[in-house]
C-alpha cells in the first residue's frame, strides 16, 4: 500500500471516464492514490480531470475541483463547450476567490505569491476537503504550488504532506502540471503512484497531433509506449495502440473468389479468407479495380465489406464505379458496403486503426480494402514507425478473420520503378501491375508475384479495362520482358496473342 494510509483499501479501479484512456491504464487509477497529470497548456488536463470527476459523481463519488489558476467561470465554460453539465457532486474550489483581489485589505493572493504562506495555502485545501469529504480530487495545478515553496526540498514536503493525507482518507487525487516553470522540477515523478504525459505535436501541414504516455505506474500493468488521442467537442479520446497478439479469433480459412474466372486461376483458385493482398503498380493500372472487383463478391456471397478511400472523392467514386456496373452508392445506403473517406491532413495512425477495428468489429465486416497505403503514409508524414503500423493492423485483421487488400502507387510508368513504402513481405498476396508497349499501343498486364497460402500460376496475363469492368487474357507466353514495359516477341501470331481476349470471362 502506497502512501501509509490506515483505512483499508476497497479493491477497485477509479475510472477516468476518458474513452479509450482506462484501457491503456490497465482498467483505471488505482482508488486512495496520487496520480500527475502533466502537459503542456492546450494538451487537454482540464478536460481529462473534469471528466475524471464526472465519471465519479456517475458511480456516487463526490469531487472536488481545486484551482489555483483558473477561475471557476472559466472552468464551468470549458464543460459547456463539451456538452458537460457539472453534477452537484462535483464543487469547484477557488483557492482566492476573484473579488478578493480587489478587496485592499485582502492583497494576498497567488498573483503575489511571495506574501501568501504555501503553509496557508495547504490549510485551505484541507479545510474545503474536510467540508466536503471527496473521494476524488484535482488540484489544478502544480506550477502555482511550485512557485510558492521557492525551493526544491519544501516542494518535495508539501507533496509528501498532500500524498499522505489524502492517502488516510482515501481519496483518489490528480494532480495537474502544466510545466511552464523554467526549471521543472522532477521530484513529483518520484512522490506520485503514477504518472500521464500529454503531448501536442505540430505537423509541417495539416491539424495537430495529440498523443499521450504513461511513463510511470506502481504495481500496475499498463500499455507502454504513445497512443494518439484527438480533444475535439465531446471530450478527449485516446486510441490504445493496436497490439495484433491479443486479438485472436478461431475461423475457417475458406477461398475467395473474384467472379472472374481467369483472375481466379491466375490467383490459384482465389484468395484465402483472413489474408492481406497488396495490389501494387503505377497509377492508372486499375488497382482499385481489381480490388473493386472482390468487393463485389464479397457482398454477393452475403458478407459486409468497408471501404476506406485516402485518395478518391466518393461522388466521383460512385459516378466511376456505376458506370462499370458497381452499384456501390446503393450498396453503401443498404448497408453492405461501408465507405469512409478518410482526409489524410487530418487523421492519426491510432485514430484510422480504431475505425478499422470498429467497422470489423460491431458492423462484423469481412472485406477491408485500404485505398491507397500511399495515403495512408501522407497521413503520419513524420512517423517512422509505418511498417510497424501496418504490420499491427494487418495481423489484426487475419486474426479476426477478416481478408485485407491494400494497393500502392509505385513512381514511374514503365521500366525501373520504386514503391514509397515496401510492404510486399507483410502480404500474404502481391498482386503486379504493369504497363507494356505492344504494336504501338499501352497495354496492361497482371502477375501474380507472392501467395503464402497457396499454389498460384507464374504466368502474366494482358487485362483490360472497359465498360463492363475488368477483363483478364490469356497467358503471355510468346512475349519475354513484359515486366520490364518493353516485351520482346519470341514467336507465334502478335495479334492473335493480343487481340484474343476473352469478353465472357467476367
Amino acid at each position: 500500500m502506497d502512501g501509509g494510509g490506515v483505512i483499508p483499501r476497497i479493491e477497485t479501479i477509479a475510472k477516468t471516464g476518458v474513452p479509450g484512456l482506462d484501457d491503456v491504464l490497465g482498467g483505471g487509477l488505482t482508488p486512495g492514490c496520487l496520480f500527475l497529470l502533466e502537459g503542456n497548456p492546450g494538451t487537454g488536463k482540464t478536460t481529462v480531470a473534469i471528466r475524471f470527476l464526472m465519471a465519479g459523481a456517475e458511480v456516487g463519488e463526490a469531487g472536488l475541483y481545486v484551482t489555483l489558476s483558473e477561475t471557476e467561470a472559466e472552468l464551468r465554460a470549458g464543460a459547456d463547450s463539451h456538452g458537460w453539465q457539472l453534477d452537484d457532486k462535483i464543487t469547484v474550489f477557488e483557492l482566492v476567490p476573484p473579488e478578493s483581489l480587489l478587496d485592499a485589505d485582502q492583497q494576498q493572493s497567488l498573483l503575489y505569491s511571495s506574501d501568501l504562506e504555501l503553509g496557508e495555502t495547504t490549510k485551505m485545501i484541507f479545510e474545503v476537503f474536510e467540508r466536503i469529504k471527496p473521494k476524488r480530487i484535482v488540484l489544478d495545478s502544480l506550477s502555482e504550488i511550485r512557485l510558492l515553496a521557492q525551493s526544491s526540498l519544501r516542494y518535495r514536503r508539501q507533496l509528501l504532506a498532500l500524498k499522505h493525507y489524502f492517502a488516510r482518507h482515501g481519496a483518489t487525487v490528480l494532480l495537474l502540471d502544466d510545466m511552464t516553470s523554467e526549471n521543472i522540477d522532477k521530484t513529483v515523478h518520484s512522490v506520485v503512484h503514477g504518472v500521464i504525459n500529454l503531448q501536442e505535436l505540430a505537423p509541417n501541414y495539416g491539424a495537430e497531433r495529440r498523443r499521450m504516455r504513461v511513463i510511470k505506474y506502481r504495481g500496475k500493468a499498463f500499455r507502454g509506449g504513445y497512443h494518439d488521442m484527438t480533444l475535439k467537442t465531446g471530450g478527449l479520446q485516446v486510441f490504445p495502440r493496436l497490439v495484433s497478439a491479443e486479438h485472436r479469433t478461431k475461423f475457417t480459412r475458406n477461398q475467395m473468389t473474384s467472379d472472374i474466372p481467369h483472375l481466379d486461376a491466375l490467383l490459384g483458385g482465389g484468395i484465402e479468407q483472413g489474408s492481406s493482398t497488396l495490389v501494387i503498380g503505377p497509377a492508372g493500372t486499375g488497382k482499385s479495380l481489381f480490388v473493386f472487383q472482390f468487393i463485389q463478391a464479397a457482398i454477393g456471397r452475403g458478407e459486409k465489406a468497408a471501404l476506406f478511400a485516402f485518395d478518391e472523392e466518393l461522388g466521383l467514386l460512385f459516378d466511376r464505379t456505376r458506370a462499370m456496373g458497381f452499384e456501390f452508392e446503393k450498396l453503401r445506403d443498404e448497408g453492405w458496403l461501408l465507405i469512409e473517406q478518410v482526409d489524410a491532413a487530418e487523421l492519426s495512425p491510432g485514430e484510422f486503426a480504431h475505425r478499422v477495428r470498429k467497422r470489423v468489429d460491431e458492423a462484423q465486416v469481412k472485406t477491408v480494402v485500404i485505398d491507397s497505403l500511399n495515403g495512408y503514409q501522407a497521413a503520419m508524414p513524420e512517423e517512422n514507425a509505418l511498417i510497424v503500423h501496418v504490420h499491427e493492423l494487418l495481423q489484426y485483421l487475419n486474426r479476426q478473420g477478416a481478408t485485407t487488400f491494400l494497393t500502392v502507387a509505385q513512381h514511374g510508368l514503365v521500366g525501373d520503378m520504386k514503391s514509397p513504402v515496401d510492404v510486399t513481405y507483410l502480404a500474404d498476396t502481391v498482386v503486379l501491375l504493369r504497363y507494356f508497349e505492344a504494336l504501338g499501343k499501352v497495354r496492361r498486364a497482371v502477375s501474380i508475384i507472392k501467395k503464402r497460402t497457396g499454389f498460384h500460376e507464374d504466368t502474366i496475363r494482358e487485362f483490360r479495362i472497359g465498360k463492363t469492368g475488368l477483363t483478364i487474357g490469356e497467358p503471355l507466353t510468346q512475349f519475354q520482358g513484359v515486366l520490364r514495359g518493353v516485351p520482346t516477341f519470341v514467336g507465334g501470331a502478335i495479334p492473335d496473342q493480343l487481340n484474343k481476349m476473352n469478353d465472357g470471362n467476367r
